[in-house]
């Protein structure tokens, strides 16, 4: 006998206005659970924020407080008193020359250290991770902590200034070097080195002209970063503008200090216009 043919399946037929509502309800239970998340997202950065403003000790009272006690000291820092202006563009060149040594020393000391602290050219790859740490432990700490330890070592003077500079620098110099070598095409490295060219010298031909733009630049972006930390590191006794302006207000001189902030400013902005034309013309 031939096989019984299978019973004819029963297909239900659900009323649009029925589809609909199951729709809506669907819909619904997911913008509420959107709702929600949001919700919940929002409470956790409130939170945050209202936690890093109790750790903050966030007083806008005391602000209302002391803004006429502000308004007060600038309006004693007006004129400003040129009578030291040699001493203070005497300090100021220091910060300057502080800035300098510490950024050309530390390019000098990153460019050989970006070459271990890069994946693709290293050519020790045990000492990638190492170098990494190395580097990343130099920038975590901050220039005016390592002046104020060097101070400690070298004595007072913008010298300890300088190697502050240049530690902290170094690391952060050696990072972005490393971090652009990484994202260089090599092909042209691996066809001259199809032409027997040695690793060296492939990198050396290939590599360094297609980095050199953006290295410079990136040299004069951390001078100009430089010249900025410098100003302060004078606080701690390490040399520059900082120590004529901790002096200024330990003295209640805002005449004086007008003069400091003055000169520093238009320091500041030169060097900076100065950079950016110089980076814009190494693109």
């Amino acid at each position: 006998m031939p096989p019984a043919s299978p019973a004819p399946r029963t297909v239900r037929v659900v009323p649009p206005h029925v589809a609909a509502a199951c729709d809506a309800l669907e819909a619904g239970g997911r913008g509420r659970w959107h709702w929600l998340k949001i919700g919940l997202v929002a409470a956790a950065v409130i939170g945050f924020y209202a936690a890093c403003a109790w750790l903050a000790r966030v007083d806008l009272p005391r602000l209302v407080e002391g803004l006429p006690k502000l308004a007060f000291w600038i309006g004693q820092a007006w004129p400003p008193a040129i009578g030291e202006l040699p001493v203070i563009l005497l300090r100021t060149a220091e910060t300057i020359a502080i800035a300098v040594l510490g950024t050309t020393l530390a390019v000098l000391l990153a460019l050989p250290t970006a070459v271990f602290a890069s994946r693709n050219i290293t050519p020790l790859r045990w000492a990638y991770h190492p170098v990494r740490w190395f580097l990343n432990s130099l920038r975590g700490i901050d220039a005016f902590v390592f002046a104020l330890i060097l101070v400690a070592a070298v004595g007072l003077g913008p010298f300890a200034g300088m190697l502050g500079v240049a530690l902290h620098t170094w690391g952060s110099a050696a990072k972005l070097f490393a971090d652009q070598v990484e994202s260089a095409s090599l092909d042209t490295v691996d066809a001259m080195r199809t032409t027997g060219a040695t690793r060296s010298t492939a990198l050396a031909y290939a590599l360094v002209p297609q980095l050199a733009p953006v290295t410079a630049s990136t040299a004069l972006y951390l001078f100009e970063f430089n010249v900025r930390a410098s100003m302060v590191l004078g606080v701690v006794g390490a040399g520059g503008i900082g120590q004529e302006l901790k002096n200024s207000m330990d003295l209640l001189d805002f005449a004086r200090l007008a003069t400091i902030l003055a000169v520093m400013l238009l320091v500041v902005t030169v060097i900076d216009q100065a950079s950016g034309a110089l980076r814009a013309r190494l693109k």
